[in-house]
């Protein structure tokens, strides 16, 4: 089930994917894969009518550890993969001819990474994802997962893509309002109140671009010029 084995301690878990661990340092990989999914469908992993099924879904998955800006999945390639991110931070970016980006999204700890649209998962597939830090996931395959969740009954696999497709768009709405409607300051002082994690951790030029400014003037807003 892993590249490590499962009694191994997880040293670099974090809360969301731990759930109400009391001792993160002594908690099985494969029992944070197990947290995570149940995290992810709402489920909990000490329910008798959902243990078996997370335990099924975790069998698809294999542990990965990755180094900073490993490319995971690549424009004009089918999205082949869905990822339970254990430790680290992840982009979803679009990439220019001209090798610009466009990042639309960090994922952090504990969030299930997974092609939401259609189009994704063909060679129109227009979406790269990478690591932005060193990173340990959870990977499997995307089609056997799907598979695995209609399988398990009627409507489950519509409720779940639902939910996380509707999250995903709401925050890039969200955030288009921001660019539309903020300035530059405000909107990197809305940064550092919502998502104070990610500045230590992600490159300015990212933070830049996500922002949607150029890295001269995020450098001059973290100076407070």
């Amino acid at each position: 089930m892993s590249e490590s084995s499962a009694n191994e301690p997880a040293r670099c878990a974090s809360a969301p994917c731990l759930l109400d661990s009391q001792d993160p340092v002594t908690v099985r990989p494969d029992q944070v894969l197990i947290n995570g999914l149940a995290r992810s469908f709402g489920l909990s992993p000490h329910a008798e009518d959902s243990a078996q099924r997370l335990r099924d879904l975790g069998r698809l998955f294999h542990q990965r550890r990755v180094a900073a800006d490993c490319a995971l999945e690549q424009h004009r390639r089918p999205w082949a993969n869905v990822y339970l991110l254990q430790h680290g931070v992840m982009r979803l970016f679009r990439e220019a001819p001209s090798g610009k980006h466009a990042i639309h999204h960090f994922f952090t700890e504990g969030a299930l990474i997974w092609p939401v649209f259609g189009r994704s998962r063909t060679v129109r597939n227009t979406l790269c994802l990478s690591a932005v830090t060193a990173c340990t996931l959870w990977q499997a395959e995307f089609q056997v997962f799907r598979d695995s969740i209609r399988q398990s009954g009627e409507g489950h696999w519509a409720r779940f893509a639902l939910a996380l497709t509707e999250e995903l768009a709401e925050s890039a709405t969200v955030r288009e309002f921001q660019k539309q409607t903020l300035s530059a300051r405000q909107r990197y002082h809305l940064l550092l109140q919502e998502y104070p994690d990610l500045v230590p951790r992600v490159p300015d030029n990212q933070l830049a671009s996500w922002l949607g400014v150029v890295p001269a003037t995020f450098s001059r807003l973290k100076k407070g010029r």
